[in-house]
Formats: structure tokens, C-alpha cells, sequence
């Protein structure tokens, strides 16, 4: 009796042990929320981009699109290169040391895409240029390097025509009445291929649609409304009411001329100058409201944004390029987002852009 006392108590202890732990545990089931948690981690991968400027007017309003399209999907490292090629070039650095899958780059100089594209393709990470378009040469250069932009000489022939149309319908706008646009054009910055093709097909689009035109002053504002206020004020200061028309190869230049006109009594009463940008960004829509502005070219921030976006996360997740969407690959491995006229007539298109 006593022995089977005891080898009950010896069961009874070894029991007690194993229960409190002194044995191996049986496995648990993991929490379900924990492990979608784990899963979508390792499902959103990261994108490296960058933008030459934060501050820039429309630069702007693609990077809140990139933000938006980008949420939930992708985990991204932002950069404000601060228009410092050097600068970006760091930071191009510090992301492949970070092992982005992807790179979005709005360049500072399109002449640095060879560089950047070297370090891109030594860790073979694959490159979204935006924005501002390398050379057809830098593009060749490596098989896993797109673009997604517009088509540069579009803008300059919408903005030609619509300031053409605006200028026959409004013929007490020539106010030595010559039959001639005397101009002024604030231009973008110099080499940049928007800049450059809006200066260019914007004047030759008014000469073929049977106006002549005499150009009393070109100078680049470099995007920036305080630059377009400096010099518009320049302008007035030499040459008064003989300048017929403002033309700008963006709207923020086209804001900072009319600042400067509206300082001289313009817009009040029957004083009244012509100006047009490009972009359509809200304070342009809002001065086209006003009458103030003639009208602006809709640069689509928007679907800019989206198609970044669209490019990047496909191939940083290894899909094809264009898989699940509707944009189409040019030539020139380029996704171009189209140009649209704006004026009063359709300007809800425009606002529609900026709506959540």
C-alpha cells in the first residue's frame, strides 16, 4: 500500500512539472491579424524617389499624387534634392544602400540621367524617370529605365493656339493696331526639354495660324514666380503699353508677371494685358475664373503621379512594366500623359485634376 502511495505521489509531481511548464510547450496557432500584418509587410516593397524641388508649383502636386496612388501599396523614401544634382546624386546612393526595389527619379539636370542610371544599374534596381526626360542615348543605355512625362512640344502648340484664338477674338488687344503681337516670354529653365520646346512651338504655332509677331523681350524666370514678378517688372518699366501679350512657359512665371501688373493697374477697369501660362494648377484656375487669365495648358499632376506610380511598383514587385494598367509605352520607352487646352469654357476638367 505504502509503495503504491508512492509511485502515485511520484506521477502526481511529475504531472504538476510538466503542466507549470518544465516540459516543452505545445504549439500555438498565430494571431490572424499579426499574420496578415507580417505578410503585407513583406508584400509592400520600398521605392526610392526623388524630386529636384520640393517647392516647386507643380513639382508640387505630382509628389502628393506619387504620396496617394503610393499609399497602402508601397513604402516610400522621399527626397527633396533642393535643385542640387549633387545632392540627388546622394541620395540616389543612400537608397540602393538601402535596397529600394525601385527608383522614381524627377532629375535637377536631365544631362546627370548617365550617372544615375550607372548606379542604378550596378545594383540592377530598375529607374522611373519623371517629369524631365534623359536623352534618348541614357534610356538606351539600360533595359530597365522608363520614362513617364508628356510630350513636350504638345504644350507649346496648345498654348500657341490658344493664345492665337484668344488674340482674334479679342482685336482690341492690339493696341498700336500693327495686325502684330508685341511679346514678352518668360521662359523655363534654360536646356530643360519643356522649356525649350514651349518657347519654341508656341511662337512658331501664332505665326502659323497667320499672326506675325515681334518679340520685344525672352529671359528665364527658372520656373519661379518671384523671378516672373522681377522681370515682368523690368519689362514695364521699359517698355510700358507696348507689350501686347505675357506669354509663360509655366503658370507660377505667368502669377509672378501678373503680380507685377496688377501693381501698375492692370486688370482694374479697362487696363487690361493678355497673359497664359502652362500647367493649370489651382491658383492659375482660380485667376482664369477671375478673368484675370487668359487660359493655361493642363499638365496633368495627377495622372503624372499615377503613372509613377503604376511603373514603379510593377517593377519593383517584378511584374511587367505596364501590367494592370491602361498606359501605353512610346518608342522611346516613355509614358506620355496628354496636354489639354483650359480656359473658362472647360475649366471644370482642370479643377476635376485636384479633387480627392
Amino acid at each position: 500500500m505504502k509503495k503504491l502511495l508512492a509511485l502515485l505521489m511520484v506521477l502526481l509531481l511529475t504531472f504538476s512539472l510538466v503542466a507549470c511548464g518544465g516540459g516543452e510547450q505545445a504549439p500555438t496557432e498565430s494571431d490572424p491579424k499579426e499574420q496578415a500584418t507580417a505578410e503585407n509587410a513583406e508584400a509592400i516593397p520600398q521605392i526610392g524617389v526623388t524630386i529636384y524641388k520640393f517647392d516647386d508649383n507643380f513639382m508640387s502636386f505630382v509628389r502628393r499624387a506619387i504620396e496617394k496612388n503610393a499609399d497602402g501599396k508601397a513604402e516610400l523614401t522621399l527626397n527633396d534634392s533642393q535643385n542640387d544634382q549633387a545632392k540627388q546624386n546622394e541620395q540616389v546612393e543612400m537608397m540602393l544602400s538601402k535596397e529600394v526595389k525601385s527608383l522614381a527619379i524627377n532629375l535637377v539636370d536631365p544631362q546627370a540621367a548617365a550617372t544615375i542610371i550607372s548606379k542604378a544599374k550596378e545594383e540592377e534596381v530598375p529607374v522611373i524617370f519623371f517629369n524631365k526626360e534623359p536623352s534618348a542615348e541614357d534610356m538606351a543605355s539600360y533595359d530597365k529605365c522608363w520614362y513617364v512625362g508628356t510630350d513636350s512640344s504638345e504644350s507649346g502648340v496648345i498654348q500657341g493656339k490658344l493664345i492665337a484664338d484668344s488674340w482674334k477674338a479679342h482685336p482690341e488687344w492690339d493696341k498700336n493696331s500693327d495686325g502684330k503681337i508685341q511679346y514678352v516670354l518668360l521662359k523655363g529653365e534654360p536646356g530643360h526639354p519643356d522649356a525649350e520646346a514651349r518657347t519654341k512651338y508656341s511662337i512658331e504655332t501664332i505665326v502659323s495660324e497667320g499672326i506675325e509677331v515681334e518679340e520685344l523681350e525672352l529671359q528665364t524666370g527658372m520656373w519661379d514666380s518671384v523671378k516672373g514678378k522681377e522681370l515682368m517688372d523690368a519689362w514695364l518699366a521699359k517698355h510700358g503699353d507696348g507689350i501686347e501679350f505675357v506669354i509663360a512657359n509655366n503658370d507660377a512665371m505667368a502669377l509672378g508677371a501678373m503680380n507685377a501688373l496688377k501693381a501698375e493697374g492692370y486688370f482694374e477697369g479697362d487696363k487690361f494685358m493678355p497673359v497664359v501660362g502652362v500647367d493649370a494648377i489651382p491658383d492659375a484656375l482660380t485667376q482664369i475664373e477671375a478673368g484675370t487669365l487668359v487660359g493655361s495648358v493642363l499638365n496633368d499632376a495627377a495622372n503624372q503621379g499615377k503613372a509613377t506610380v503604376d511603373l514603379a511598383l510593377n517593377v519593383a514587385q517584378g511584374k511587367e512594366l505596364l501590367d494592370g494598367t491602361t498606359w501605353k509605352l512610346d518608342d522611346k520607352k516613355a509614358v506620355r500623359v496628354p496636354y489639354l487646352p483650359i480656359t473658362l469654357d472647360n475649366i471644370q476638367i482642370a479643377k476635376d485634376c485636384y479633387s480627392e
